[in-house]
């Protein structure tokens, strides 16, 4: 087994993941309209965008300059790993180099990405150079437009920086890996980060995801996708709502969550204070023909929480809260909804539900990872917040939909995320207590 020892996220509720537990139980939206541009000419115009930070504060001195190579998905899981770590009570360089209390070649890091945008502001010039009689000319574009680019820009863009930067940063010298699964990225990081740490590849792993939707390029294909609400411009904090009679559609944001998973000797050692055990993982990958929506009947989220709940050894009516996916798109709300019911059976009539991107907004390669740190901060406190925008529930959803605040001792929580190209992912964390 594995435990989950430290926590960190930026989320539009915030900039640690304090934040984001805090405006959770007290029902706050981080959804508002968009100001990162323009968004007069979308269909839809709000979003979860993250507080304003200087990611110059979250870098050591000596590779500030590596600030310059940093897209927002990049600078998100900087901020993200770097208060995990220190929830850890973990010393990396970055922090002490006197006094570094990580093994860098027996530290592991994980981290769900998403397809990064270019920024437009950088783009336009070059791509300006390269226009003949109206149009985009590739040849102009070798011979002219690209040179009005930096060398280097290319390093903002790709995946893999998000966990090269912050390996870089803290000294993580152990495996590595990034995973490109859209909203489903998280959840396999961290069930990636955890087999290395059973087979004995590594101690320690930080894992999670991050990703910035808030771009205009990114933003058009959901307007284009009919996956963005378009019914609530004029207001925001209604516009998400997940499992519910009148949902129209899913909102957009940013966010980046991490966590810590150690070895239980090595937590035990260095006496960490645990917030939960990875009990189970599953996941499985059954394609519908619309790519761009979940199976009718939810078959993949199915197969992935029996996978897991087979591996964590426990009942349906041992799990005590459930975090789906729940994106608001009313279809794939349904498909989820059945997905879950089939794999646990009656026990789901009991089961407290609690969707968090009615709050959150759906965070793309962060939204499982976020998700996790929220069920953690549950375990920790006991505490199951109301679910948000969901006063009618979709007569096709039999989920239990936490209404109300819950306090009570929390033991197992199922964590679901699925993607619209197929994948489907499922965590189950155990209290240790």
């Amino acid at each position: 087994m594995t435990v989950i020892t430290g926590l960190g996220a930026i989320t539009p509720l915030g900039l640690s993941y304090k934040d984001l537990w805090s405006g959770l139980c007290q029902g706050k939206s981080g959804i508002g309209r968009i100001t990162a541009f323009d968004p007069s000419g979308f269909t839809c115009q709000v979003a979860g965008q993250a507080p304003e930070f200087n990611i110059r504060d979250y870098v050591p001195k000596a590779i500030r300059k590596t600030t310059k190579l940093m897209s927002r998905d990049i600078e998100l899981a900087v901020v993200a790993g770097n208060e995990a770590i220190k929830d850890a009570g973990l010393k990396t360089k970055a922090f002490d180099e006197q006094n570094i209390t990580i093994n860098p070649q027996r530290t592991a890091i994980i981290l769900g990405a998403g397809l990064i945008s270019c920024d437009l502001v950088e783009f336009a010039p070059a791509v300006a150079k390269s226009i003949t009689d109206g149009k985009f000319d590739m040849k102009k574009w070798g011979a002219q437009g690209i040179e009005h680019l930096t060398p280097l820009w290319l390093l903002k863009y790709l995946p893999n920086m998000l966990a090269c930067h912050v390996g870089i940063i803290h000294d993580i010298q152990g495996p590595s890996n990034t995973i490109t699964c859209a909203e489903v990225a998280g959840h396999l990081a961290i069930g990636e980060a955890m087999q290395i740490i059973l087979r004995g590849d590594a101690d320690t792993a930080l894992a999670g995801g991050g990703e910035a939707k808030v771009n205009p390029i990114v933003h058009l294909r959901q307007c284009l996708l009919k996956r963005a609400t378009a019914n609530y411009n004029d207001n925001p904090a209604g516009a998400c709502r997940p499992f519910a009679a009148d949902a129209k559609g899913s909102v957009f944001g940013e966010a980046a969550a991490t966590i810590v998973i150690e070895n239980p000797e090595t937590a035990k050692q260095r006496g960490a204070k645990v917030y939960a055990q990875i009990a189970g993982f599953g996941q499985s990958c059954s394609i519908n023909k619309r790519y761009e929506c979940l199976e009718p009947d939810g078959k993949g989220v199915q197969y992935a929480i029996e996978a897991a709940m087979e591996q964590a050894k426990i009942k349906p009516q041992q799990l005590d809260l459930i975090i789906p996916h729940g994106t608001g798109v009313f279809d794939d709300d349904i498909a989820e909804a059945r997905g879950i019911q089939n794999a646990l059976g009656g026990a789901v009539d009991a089961i407290p539900v609690f969707p968090t991107k009615s709050m959150v907004s759906n965070t793309g390669a962060a939204a499982g990872a976020v998700d996790v740190v929220v069920a953690c901060c549950a375990i920790r406190d006991g505490i199951i917040p109301a679910a948000k925008n969901c006063e009618q529930k979709n007569k096709e959803c039999k989920l239990n939909i936490a209404k109300e605040q819950i306090k009570k001792k929390i033991n197992y929580v199922l964590c679901t995320s699925y993607t619209y190209g197929g994948q489907t992912a499922a965590i189950i964390l155990k209290n240790e207590d």
